[in-house]
């Protein structure tokens, strides 16, 4: 864990986990916990959903690789770092590797791990790892999926940072990445 902090509340017991309906992308179960210290329960409703992944891709000119692309949750087109799922038995390097070459044509050989973000630990079981990708150079054409529709862009990594201050740029997972990556970028 951390010399800094120790957790000092117990982990709660699943009395019951029933899955209540399932998607292509996640099912949801009702959860029945036993709390520590607390009389009442009520059900919890949690989506298992798969690891995610997102990468901060640098070029060699020191630009950032952006996704651009429609977001059906909030019903707004977004601007954000490429990312994804990963599929069943893929590590998540590979999936950022694969993630990065599919939906902008970019690849690296040089890679960081810089965390990972517990995604909305309140109803989401997963874990988004954020990487960082540098060097990195386009090699290949996008190679989408169906739902897919991404414009990719390159911009100058301070330009980012601004867009990011602005409020542009807003996933939450991309903020959590790019905190990750300035807490640990050389000084």
């Amino acid at each position: 864990m951390s010399d800094l902090f120790r957790f000092s509340k117990p982990k709660w017991n699943v009395k019951e986990d029933k899955k209540v309906f399932e998607t292509p992308i996640f099912s949801l179960h009702e959860i029945e916990l036993i709390p520590d210290k607390i009389e009442s329960t009520h059900p919890f409703y949690v989506l298992n959903a798969p690891e995610w992944i997102n990468v901060i891709a640098i070029t060699k000119a020191g630009n950032i690789v952006l996704a651009e692309q429609y977001r059906a949750g909030i019903h707004q087109v977004t601007l954000e770092i490429p990312g994804g799922m990963t599929d069943k038995g893929e590590a998540p390097l590979e999936a950022a590797r694969r993630e990065l070459l599919e939906e902008t044509g970019y690849s690296s050989d040089s890679w960081t791990f810089l965390g990972k973000a517990s995604s909305n630990p309140a109803i989401l079981n997963n874990f988004t790892h954020l990487y960082l990708a540098e060097q990195c150079k386009k090699t290949d054409d996008q190679h989408t999926e169906g739902s897919e529709d991404i414009g990719v862009h390159e911009i100058p990594l301070d330009d980012f940072f601004k867009l990011v201050s602005q409020g542009i740029v807003h996933h939450s997972i991309v903020l959590a990445a790019v905190a990750q990556y300035l807490l640990k970028r050389p000084k």
